[in-house]
């Protein structure tokens, strides 16, 4: 079966009959050339790598930049943003700020550190007569005079500083009650001191119903004493007063007894 199998004219078996196995496909000529296109395209990729790593370098320095400008426009963003928190909180303390009493001294105020407002409310009619209590029991007061009792309006509201001015006060006027109002961090207190004791606390509305009505605005900051002035309320401040006047006013009025002008200590 072999035999039925014939090539073309000049092969057999598929071969070409006339090949030469010894006659080489290429010249010397045609290898040189290939060889030197061979040898100018690997020059011209290494010379395209060196390019590439060159241009490469200054991009990877335009990064680097890049990446220190965005950095340092975040920091200054950063500080932008506090800035401006910063200024508006000083924006927004500026709407409750009273400017005669300071920033630190309101903002103490705000944060409980300090009473914004403290008064001791008494039974005694004469501001004279409470302002000189207050002179002698050195309690630094302004004392505004009124029917239903005179108030002091306290001038230390450091720290427990109302507390111990009360105390004093009731200590050195022995058996006569005062009631003590503070205003801290706009919470209101109210309690009753006896003999330098705090005895009772109790809610402000019932203070209010039973004092003037300035009581309840100055605790609230509705009304300041120099308005009070204008109105016609006897205002004293015990600091005018020397230890020597405050006796001369005490006994003034202790000669004057319970009459109808005098003044009652209850």
């Amino acid at each position: 079966m072999a035999d039925d199998y014939k090539g073309s004219d000049n092969t057999a078996d598929g071969f070409d009959a006339d090949f030469n196995p010894d006659e080489s496909l290429f010249s010397d000529e045609e290898l040189e050339a290939a060889l030197a296109g061979f040898e100018q395209e690997f020059a011209a990729q290494d010379s395209k790598s060196d390019n590439a790593d060159d241009s490469a370098a200054p991009a990877d320095q335009s990064a680097s930049q890049s990446a220190d400008q965005s950095a340092d426009q975040v920091d200054a963003n950063s500080e932008d943003a506090t800035s401006s928190v910063a200024d508006a909180v000083n924006e927004a303390m500026a709407d409750v700020v009273d400017p005669s009493v300071g920033f630190e001294n309101e903002l103490a105020g705000l944060l409980g550190n300090k009473a914004k407002v403290a008064l001791i409310v008494t039974r005694v009619a004469s501001a004279e007569l409470l302002a000189a209590f207050c002179q002698l029991s050195d309690v630094s007061a302004c004392c505004i005079g009124s029917n239903q009792g005179a108030v002091a309006v306290l001038r230390n509201l450091d720290g427990d500083g109302p507390e111990a001015a009360a105390k004093d006060l009731t200590c050195v006027v022995s058996g006569m009650p005062v009631i003590l109002a503070v205003n801290r961090a706009d919470k209101l207190e109210v309690n009753m001191v006896i003999q330098g004791e705090i005895a009772q606390n109790f809610a402000p509305p019932v203070l209010f119903t039973s004092t003037p009505r300035f009581v309840e605005d100055l605790l609230l900051n509705i009304v300041t004493l120099e308005q009070l002035k204008t109105k016609g309320f006897e205002v004293l401040d015990s600091a005018s007063l020397s230890h020597e006047q405050a006796m001369e006013i005490l006994a003034g009025h202790t000669k004057r007894g319970r009459g109808k002008n005098g003044s009652v200590i209850e």
